[in-house]
């Protein structure tokens, strides 16, 4: 196994520090405007809930050029008891240091786990630098299932605007609840807690120089811990809100990343997913309650049109991956006008499968085929935009298990086909 060379004076940051019962990792990318209140948020978290614990945050930074470094190595709590319940015993160790390796979060998070190792550390967390509802208890739900309950890994539960993550909605929670078998419902939402076991396990695997570490990393450890037997369990953290984007607008890139890194996971663990039928819940911590979620913007004309458009010019890859008869249903569609457009599940996760089935099998370079996927996804995501745009937070919520049941329901037409 490589290990990640750090420079001297990180190396003696952390022969400083010794060792760590937590490690809280921030990875971020001109973050400076958002990093602040995270480690804030973060340190208050350890004070309160973990006051005997010896902790360590460690923010490994991708280059910024805005100062983000600076903020972390500026941040502190000025009036401790005002906020919190006790003094630390310890106090909370700080390292910035930008990381070397490919550009992308992989890289950051290799850092991440590397000085878990190093420190030796019980439990380990992950947060996005660009949140803005975070609070203190995330670190506990986070940490505790791991401390206490012998958790390996601890997915995030939110709440998010019903138009906010299509691409987890339409495509990674169910695909990967009828892969393998577990209901967890954020699987690359960002924020994750897991333990020092399974971080070292994460430094074993092969996966560093790859598309993979670059864009799926999130994925990845959802998977890899799942895949492997580890404890899985999830915490509701109540709102996701960070910078949100349309999804009709910027999430081509996004959409090529997370699923050809699915995909990929897919022939990786194909003795792990082949056996599972149906899925079950994992445990999950946390008071789940309401909160007040932003409105997410959807062009849904703007995304019928490129759909509309995907019907024209790629007809012929279309025909090649999915067949006569579903091109032949996904070409009826293109005849419903703007608000009336629908898009059935079952068809759906047929396209999905299909899509995996041709990566599987290569039928075209992987980034052709997933691209060539982008248009379907944007009428699915159109309509269910459509569908559930009267409809209150829980009842899109039930539209997405409608969804996950015709995944599963769907998987033995993958397994025909997959061999």
């Amino acid at each position: 196994m490589d290990t990640v060379t750090f420079r001297a004076e990180v190396q003696g940051q952390i022969e400083e520090a010794g060792r760590a019962d937590i490690v809280v990792g921030i990875p971020s990318f001109n973050n400076a405007r958002t990093i602040g209140h995270v480690v804030r948020a973060t340190q208050a978290g350890l004070a309160k809930y973990f006051p005997e614990h010896r902790a360590v945050i460690v923010n490994s930074d991708g280059g910024s050029s805005d100062g983000t470094m600076e903020v972390v190595r500026n941040t502190s709590i000025a009036d401790f008891d005002a906020i919190l319940l006790h003094h630390r015993i310890s106090p909370v160790s700080r390292m910035a240091f930008p990381y070397s390796g490919i550009p992308g979060k992989g890289s950051a998070f290799r850092a991440i786990f590397e000085v878990a190792r190093m420190l030796d550390a019980k439990a380990c967390v992950v947060i996005d630098s660009d949140l803005r509802s975070i609070t203190p208890e995330w670190i506990e739900l986070l940490v505790k299932p791991v401390l206490s309950g012998g958790f390996d890994y601890v997915a995030p539960l939110y709440h998010r605007h019903k138009f906010d993550g299509t691409i987890t909605n339409s495509i990674v929670y169910p695909l990967t609840r009828a892969l393998y078998g577990k209901q967890v419902r954020q699987p690359i939402g960002g924020d994750f807690g897991f333990s020092g076991k399974l971080a070292q396990f994460y430094l074993t695997k092969d996966v560093w120089d790859s598309d993979v570490a670059r864009f799926g990393i999130d994925i990845w450890m959802t998977t890899t811990a799942i895949a492997n037997g580890f404890k899985v369990a999830q915490s509701f953290l109540g709102a996701k809100i960070h910078d949100a984007k349309d999804p009709g607008a910027d999430l081509g890139d996004m959409l090529y990343q997370v699923v050809s890194a699915t995909f990929e996971l897919m022939e990786g663990y194909a003795d792990a997913w082949v056996p599972v039928r149906g899925s079950e819940p994992v445990p999950t911590f946390g008071f789940e309650y309401t909160v007040g979620l932003e409105h997410v913007n959807v062009n849904t004309a703007r995304m019928l049109k490129v759909f509309r458009e995907g019907l024209v010019n790629l007809r012929e890859i279309w025909m090649d991956i999915l067949g006569a008869g579903d091109l032949q249903e996904v070409e009826r569609l293109g005849e419903a006008g703007d608000g009336e457009f629908r898009f059935p599940t079952g068809l759906w996760a047929r396209i999905v499968y299909d899509y995996a089935i041709a990566f599987h099998q290569r039928k075209l370079p992987r980034e052709h085929l997933i691209k060539s996927l982008l248009p379907l996804y944007m009428g699915k995501t159109a309509a269910f935009v459509i569908e559930v745009e009267p409809l209150a937070q829980h009842e899109a919520e039930e539209a997405v298990e409608r969804l996950c049941q015709d995944f599963e329901n769907g998987k033995e037409y993958l397994l025909s086909r997959w061999k």
